[in-house]
């Protein structure tokens, strides 16, 4: 009987502290831009400056939206959508290259509140991908489409199409014809949202990795790893190296944690993110935010391009550690 009695009062403890980080908000968004092992040094105070304001432009976007009772889906594609259109991220109009040349875009999207996910990969001429994504979720019977294929689907139902010059800048030329001889680099951006009905999402885009080769997808359009929304748990986006990303199924894995442990979302995150990725030299990190409106921003990189803010006025963006 003492021994019962022990295993109850064990589990009332287990319980009690198993309550959230903080109160509810109202809302809550983070954003992010992508992550690496940034050198500061490298980036001239114009160049902070430059990511910055794009940062904040594009947080100031969804905190409006998110304010004027918008839905958290609605709030990521819109989100990412302006992220897709500064050049100054791996993301539409500045993608990178591949190795012959071209460009091939990657996009997921997904709705917490019904577990709807759609995605699109390898794609060259659809301006805006995420919206490809979401239609792919709301319009079709599948959840992962590519190549000609999404683009022909993307027409057909009224999404932007453009042609291949659109995505060229010089900036990410030149460092296609840098990388020719070297490894190529990683980039992505993505938006995660609590709305004010409780509903999370979760979107990530991406160019992909620059100089790849043979079609290469990353972790971005494959749900569970780079993009994960659950209302039960956590939104997820994740920006790093994809194929670990991919093989560790990341953004699924912070949602597990949470459901089947009764982790807090920082703990989760912290557990994959500089644990399971530390240990394996998956480098990156994720933006996430839970069912309470609790966020983190975990990287493992020294420096990740991110914002946040709640509807009790925390907020800010940053770039490194």
């Amino acid at each position: 009987m003492k021994s019962i009695k022990f295993l109850l009062l064990l589990l009332i403890t287990i319980t009690a502290c198993q309550t959230p980080d903080s109160p509810k908000q109202e809302w809550a968004i983070a954003l992010h831009g992508g992550a690496g092992n940034m050198d500061k040094a490298k980036f001239s105070e114009a160049d902070i400056k430059n990511y910055e304001v794009a940062l904040q432009d594009a947080l100031e976007l969804g905190k409006k939206a998110l304010t004027e009772g918008q839905s958290a889906i609605d709030v990521v594609e819109l989100v990412v959508r302006k992220l897709e259109d500064n050049p100054l991220f791996n993301a539409g109009k500045g993608s990178v290259f591949t190795n012959d040349g071209r460009n091939e875009l990657d996009a997921a999207i997904m709705d917490g509140s019904n577990l709807n996910a759609g995605a699109v990969a390898g794609v060259g001429d659809i301006r805006n991908p995420v919206s490809a994504a979401r239609l792919v979720m709301e319009k079709s019977p599948h959840v992962l489409l590519i190549g000609k294929g999404a683009s022909l689907y993307a027409s057909q139902n009224g999404i932007e199409l453009v042609d291949s010059s659109y995505f060229y800048t010089e900036k990410r030329w030149q460092l296609l014809q840098r990388s020719l001889q070297k490894a190529g680099k990683n980039g992505t951006v993505g938006c995660v949202a609590l709305d004010k009905n409780g509903n999370l999402a979760a979107a990530t885009s991406t160019g992909g990795m620059n100089n790849k080769r043979y079609g290469r997808v990353g972790d971005v359009p494959i749900i569970g790893a780079g993009t994960y929304a659950n209302n039960n748990t956590c939104a997820v986006s994740a920006t790093g190296h994809g194929e670990y990303y991919i093989r560790y199924t990341v953004a699924h894995d912070i949602s597990a944690l949470i459901e089947y442990k009764g982790l807090s979302l920082n703990e989760a995150a912290r557990n994959v993110v500089n644990g399971k990725l530390s240990n394996e030299a998956g480098n990156g990190g994720i933006i996430a935010v839970d069912k309470n409106g609790n966020i983190t921003l975990e990287m493992n990189s020294t420096g990740m391009f991110r914002g946040w803010a709640n509807s009790t006025g925390d907020e800010g963006v940053a770039i490194f550690k």
